[in-house]
């Protein structure tokens, strides 16, 4: 099926709802890219046995998509220009119309989002009150991306052993809507200390 093998199959078929594949990304170590940066094929997450956002993100999208939902994904987007931040991507599904998001992550807060939002928008904002510079504080969150449908690059982000750039393009290409009032970001107030103390917590260490 779609080029994976019999074993990666067997994998993806065990991991029958949202809450199961999250199970199983939780498992799987962080991938700290300790030899340069990279964007794994779900192919290779699965034989490699580790994984970073959007590479979990990729194995989650899989397995919905094996068991006949669509795999979509959905960038949240860091404010480059004020913050050196990173996005996150997050790997989107839907029960009886609300939306819940399948998160990998080595941190403690911006995980996992049960099926309670309405919208996109609801969704993304469930995000942006744990999302701070561990540095300093600042909520660095600016906005969230339309899905990206994986079906329109057929199936060979699931089994090719290059690196998918093409896939953080197609994402940073999409249109993005912001989340923060641009009147209203003097009024933010930066994570607390026992916050910052919070977002210290790591799973995995490098």
């Amino acid at each position: 099926m779609w080029g994976l093998t019999k074993d990666e199959v067997s994998v993806l078929k065990k991991l029958k709802t949202p809450i199961e594949i999250q199970d199983y990304l939780d498992s799987l170590p962080m991938n700290h890219e300790k030899k340069g940066e990279t964007l794994m094929s779900v192919r290779r997450v699965l034989r490699e046995k580790k994984a970073h956002c959007i590479e979990g993100a990729l194995v989650a999208a899989a397995a919905l998509y094996l068991h006949g939902e669509p795999p979509l994904l959905l960038d949240l987007s860091a404010d480059k220009k004020r913050y050196d931040d990173d996005d996150h991507v997050v790997a989107l599904y839907k029960r009886n119309g609300y939306w819940g998001a399948i998160s990998k992550t080595n941190h403690a807060t911006i995980r996992f989002r049960d099926p309670v939002y309405k919208t996109l928008r609801e969704l993304a904002l469930s995000y942006f009150h744990e999302w701070f510079m561990n540095k300093n504080g600042i909520k660095s969150m600016q906005s969230y991306s339309r899905p990206l449908n994986l079906k329109k690059f057929g199936t060979k982000w699931m089994t090719v052993e290059e690196d998918l750039w093409f896939l953080d393009t197609a994402l940073n290409s999409l249109p993005h809507y912001p989340l923060v009032p641009a009147k209203n970001r003097k009024f933010i107030r930066g994570a607390d200390v026992m916050e910052l103390k919070a977002g210290r917590l790591i799973e995995w260490k490098e």
